[in-house]
């Protein structure tokens, strides 16, 4: 496995708070792809539409975090209700390989693509050398 991309490590959080909205935080799955040119990351956050999708890049830590809404309107109430409604909630860490300013995010049929290109490494190159 390289280490361009990997998940960040569980911490506890030291400030003693509860969350401020009620509801179940879940970890979405995540599949992680290598190219020469990029990395791609898929994630499944099935329920969170655009609008209610954050991601947040700060100090090399990608955080990807999603709500998901009652699906019934106001004049409907439940009867069975088998899907969780909640957030999603996930961290990785980037290396220096990513080049951070070109990342790409895409949305479909509850799955987010991210494409984290890599760095353009420096090209051989012959260096001429002049008389003077």
């Amino acid at each position: 496995m390289t280490r361009e991309l990997q998940a960040k490590e569980k911490q506890e959080l030291a400030a003693s708070g509860e969350q401020t909205k009620p509801g179940p935080v879940f970890i979405p799955a995540a599949d992680i792809f290598e190219t020469d040119k990029a990395i791609v990351l898929l994630a499944d956050i099935p329920g969170v539409k655009t609008k209610d999708l954050n991601i947040d890049l700060r100090d090399n830590t990608l955080t990807l975090e999603g709500e998901i809404s009652p699906f019934e309107g106001a004049d409907e109430s439940a009867v069975l209700t088998e899907y969780d409604v909640g957030k999603y909630f996930r961290q990785f860490t980037l290396s220096e390989v990513i080049d951070q300013s070109k990342i790409d995010a895409k949305l479909t049929d509850g799955v987010l693509r991210l494409t984290l290109p890599k760095v353009e490494k420096a090209t051989p190159r012959k260096i001429s050398v002049t008389a003077g």
